[in-house]
């Protein structure tokens, strides 16, 4: 059993009254961790919001029967919680009514995709958000050189648990995730009639890692008006597929103020999406998937470490540029990342000039692990 790394923060929070919210992409891992603090069957209760008749004992509860049916249990845990109409007021509803239970609620999407929770349990929550298996995870795990080995395996077929637990099926898994299972909650609430739309959209999105990327274009190669391009990369952020960095600009005219880049949470499902698995001393996107690889991890890393950082990158209408910048405290910290360690790359002169009080650091395969632990 690998231990995640919210195991700790989760166990801290139990019993205290408020609910704790879980989120992350389907198939991240968030049942199995629940299943590990909650080993005790008889004392918990487990719901899974993607059964119908889950769903409908929710269907015009009250507290009373909130109470009947969850009688003599000490936990409850409802899986995919997203799927449950009004789910806010009914999680508010359990916390309020029914003292000394603890309440648990998962979700694959954000849960204001479908339902607003942030009024109904404001002051009552405490919420998470869980990722694919990170490389520090894997470290406490077995060790850092062992996954420093694995480099190349993790760059081509990423971190979801399924796949780091069987190696040699890596293929098939990954076809199953980038298939459909992982956007199953646009399609049902969108009732999206072209799914085959969306897909090219992903596809196109795979090929432009560490670009910067125009709706108009993705709506072009796509057959999607830029609207849609928009609302429908909205929702793949909302189910944790993809991400997006936004430029900085403080101080120069010519800063771009408005482009983004996008990245996929998990290095393996990009690379399905576009069917290659090259290795990499093989590819010619080699970049793209350090690039993606690496700031996908210091997600992770950011977000279990509760670091506050803004993230962006930065690019002048001269293609002057910086891959990855974070914002602590007023502090600009700057990174370009290499694949090749013998890179020689210095910081832009132009982004020197305008913020010399800035850090710089390059993030090659020699030194990574010192910026992702």
């Amino acid at each position: 059993m690998i231990r995640r790394t919210l195991q700790t923060a989760l166990e801290k929070k139990l019993y205290d009254g408020k609910a704790i919210i879980l989120t992350g992409a389907r198939q991240v891992g968030k049942t199995t961790l629940l299943q590990t603090l909650f080993s005790n069957s008889d004392d918990t209760i487990w719901l899974n919001g993607d059964e119908a008749d889950v769903r409908a004992l929710f269907d015009n509860a009250t507290s009373t029967r909130f109470k009947n049916l969850f009688a003599g249990k000490k936990n409850i845990v409802i899986d995919e919680a997203q799927r449950i109409s009004d789910i806010g007021v009914k999680l508010k509803l359990i916390t309020d009514h029914i003292p000394g239970i603890q309440l648990v609620a998962t979700g694959s999407s954000s849960f204001e995709l479908a339902n607003k929770i942030n009024e109904p349990l404001t002051g009552r929550k405490w919420e998470y958000r869980m990722f694919p298996l990170s490389f520090g995870e894997m470290v406490n795990h077995h060790g850092l050189i062992e996954e420093r080995r694995l480099l190349p395996q993790r760059l081509l077929y990423g971190y979801y648990p399924d796949i780091v637990n069987h190696p040699g099926e890596e293929k098939d898994i990954l076809k199953q995730l980038s298939d459909s299972y992982l956007y199953k909650d646009i399609l049902t609430w969108e009732n999206i009639q072209k799914p085959e739309k969306l897909l090219r959209l992903l596809q196109a999105l795979a090929f432009q890692v560490g670009s910067q990327v125009s709706f108009n274009e993705l709506g072009t190669m796509c057959g999607l008006d830029n609207k849609t391009v928009e609302k429908y990369i909205n929702l793949l952020e909302q189910v944790f597929i993809i991400f997006r960095l936004g430029s900085f600009s403080r101080n120069l005219r010519n800063e771009l103020k408005s482009s983004r880049k996008i990245y996929f949470y998990d290095n393996g499902i990009r690379n399905a999406l576009i069917a290659n698995f090259s290795q990499p001393e093989l590819r010619t996107d080699i970049g793209a998937l350090w690039e993606n690889f690496i700031i996908s991890e210091r997600m992770k890393f950011i977000n279990y470490n509760g670091i506050w950082a803004n993230q962006y990158y930065w690019r002048t209408k001269e293609q002057n540029e910086i891959d990855y910048l974070e914002d602590i405290d007023g502090q600009l910290h700057a990174y370009e990342f290499k694949w090749n360690p013998n890179a020689r790359v210095s910081a832009s002169k132009t982004f020197v000039n305008a913020y010399p009080d800035s850090q710089f650091k390059v993030v090659s395969p020699a030194n990574f692990d010192e910026f992702i632990l």
